[in-house]
């Protein structure tokens, strides 16, 4: 016991000795059991420095005292927290998920007519990916392949989800949440979801919480959209029940028929003064804009399309700050530029290219707002971004927002031919930019051949996890493609358009599978589907899959096909 002290007043001194730091560290977070560590060192330090420990002399303290008591809990705290910055080696990892960006929507990538000085700056201090590739070329497919590495192909039911769809990943299937939280991270999923939630489809009571979501899938935390923001139910699910759930107006939802006394967007058109829908996305009316199925009830639970971005990069930018000092992963899934778009009034009305252009804009906001919590936190160096979208983009996707009418110039695929939903390149080809300030010194451009099918494996490898046998079948671990310290391109990946039609594409060539399907064109959208009933091949040099040559070089076609066959059987390894 330090001199002059009696066991009466060491309680007391012990009282005063917590105060005092508290007073000090206000302004520090730090948690209770890390403070209740550093007590016993402030009091080695205080019996070091021969301080009088006696009730009295604390209390009545000299200024030159106080400033050895400061300096004693400074160099402490330093001490904590020099030792906390060593132990932290797991970067942080959070995957930015645009719905419909195209390769050729953001500035960096040639964008026309909309600036992104968020997006550049990512990939300013990052790589930006010049052949990378979502797996298929509609949402739920792509999604599913990226966050199982499993291609969606493999599994009936993975076409894109109804808003009640059941859970389309099962709680049985290990995922690339799983695999962070086994990995010590804390994990959480942000915005579009689409990949069905509960048991059975049609069967959710979402009145009650979920019997299945995204906790059983390796998510701690999640607020999310059921579907699409053109799909119902119109109310973000968080945690696996509706948030705000408001009792006076019980949720129903059906995408059989509607319900009795609900206004729809094809009988009420009226109703609609917030968007009309150009063809199809005619049913339930919510917000003002009439939707794909019917639903009745939410009250107070229904979103409002203009704060979508604005509710889910709050609620991400709260886990961030909640997780700042453990390793974390996010999933954070816009709902930009997906129809309807209809941003937020800061968006609305901004740019030449109208509500398409506006919610390019709004998207590039939410980059920035994560960009900045890291940066306030002093998170940016161990943090490893990657930006990407599920597939290619689509102008006029059901909506009448002058889309088309005010590209002026803009060309949303970029040199790529096709679009979302296409067996061409434009369905598949996106933007994806990665930035970790620790890892990545050497930014700039990469050409490699990338699949985000791998991104599970390659993530496994970076955090050192151990995959269950079976998990992740078609994921390959090619993290140095991620990072830039290996230029290998991947020597083949495969891509699916929207009626499954199967393409293998090379760094130099693409192969498209034939298939009996007549629509060669989609008339509403406006897009070539690249359906044949013969064997396409394409001279990637040329970019624009104008010319197919598969008579010309039989042997490159007969290769590609072997590819494929043995992928679909899984007999081929890389």
């Amino acid at each position: 016991m330090p001199w002059g002290t009696s066991a009466s007043n060491t309680l007391k001194i012990n009282k005063i000795t917590i105060i005092s730091f508290f007073t000090l560290c206000r302004n520090t977070t730090i948690s209770f059991h890390n403070f209740v560590e550093l007590i016993p060192v402030f009091k080695i330090y205080l019996y070091l420095c021969r301080i009088d420990y006696s009730l009295n002399n604390i209390i009545t303290m000299k200024k030159r005292h106080y400033g050895m008591l400061s300096l004693a809990l400074t160099s402490c705290l330093a001490v904590h927290a020099e030792n906390k910055n060593q132990n932290t080696d797991k970067p942080n990892v959070i995957f930015i998920y645009a719905d419909d960006l195209g390769y050729g929507d953001l500035e960096c990538y040639g964008a026309k007519n909309v600036q992104t000085p968020n997006v550049n700056r990512l990939a300013s201090e990052g790589i930006r990916f010049i052949n990378a590739h979502a797996t298929a070329a509609t949402s739920t497919p792509s999604r599913y392949s990226m966050l199982t590495g499993e291609y969606a192909w493999r599994k009936p039911g993975t076409d894109v989800a109804a808003g009640n769809a059941g859970m389309i990943i099962r709680p049985e299937q290990y995922t690339m949440a799983d695999m962070f939280k086994s990995s010590g991270y804390a994990t959480g999923a942000f915005g579009k979801w689409h990949l069905g939630l509960g048991d059975k489809t049609a069967q959710q009571d979402w009145n009650a919480p979920l019997s299945a979501s995204l906790g059983d899938l390796g998510f701690d935390y999640s607020y999310i959209m059921a579907a699409t923001a053109d799909r119902v139910p119109c109310v973000f699910i968080e945690n696996g029940q509706v948030a705000n759930y408001d009792p006076s107006a019980p949720i129903e939802v059906s995408y059989i028929k509607n319900f009795p006394g609900e206004p729809t967007g094809k009988d009420n058109p009226e109703l609609l003064y917030n968007l009309k829908p150009s063809h199809g996305h005619d049913m339930s009316i919510v917000n003002g804009i009439s939707r794909i199925g019917y639903m009745k009830g939410g009250g107070k639970a229904l979103w409002k399309d203009e704060n979508i971005a604005d509710s889910i990069t709050a609620h991400a930018v709260d886990f961030i700050k909640q997780h700042k000092d453990e390793p974390f992963f996010m999933y954070f899934a816009t709902n930009d530029v997906h129809v309807p778009r209809f941003p937020h009034d800061r968006f609305r009305g901004r740019n030449p290219m109208g509500l398409r252009g506006d919610a390019i804009a709004q998207f590039d906001w939410t980059v920035g707002q994560l960009m900045e919590t890291l940066d306030q936190l002093g998170l940016t160096e161990n943090t490893l971004i990657i930006l990407s979208s599920d597939n290619g983009p689509v102008v006029d996707d059901g909506y009448k927002d002058k889309a088309e009418e005010l590209l002026n110039g803009h060309t949303p695929s970029g040199p790529w031919r096709g679009n979302k939903y296409s067996a061409f390149e434009g369905g598949t080809a996106v933007p994806v930019i990665v930035r970790w300030p620790q890892k990545i010194k050497k930014t700039g451009d990469s050409d490699v051949l990338m699949s985000q099918i791998d991104w599970l494996a390659s993530l496994g490898a970076l955090i050192n996890a151990r995959l269950p046998k079976g998990s992740a079948p078609d994921s390959y671990g090619r993290l140095g493609n991620l990072i830039g310290t290996d230029k290998t391109d991947r020597p083949w990946i495969v891509e699916q358009s929207m009626n499954h039609t199967l393409s293998v594409r090379t760094k130099d060539w693409k192969y498209i599978e034939p298939n009996d399907d007549p629509t060669t064109f989609m008339k509403a959208e406006k897009i070539e589907t690249g359906n044949l009933n013969v064997p396409q091949l394409y001279e990637m040099e040329k970019v624009s899959e104008q010319e197919n040559v598969a008579e010309k070089y039989p042997e490159k076609v007969f290769e590609l096909q072997t590819i494929l066959r043995q992928v679909r059987n899984k007999r081929i390894k890389m």
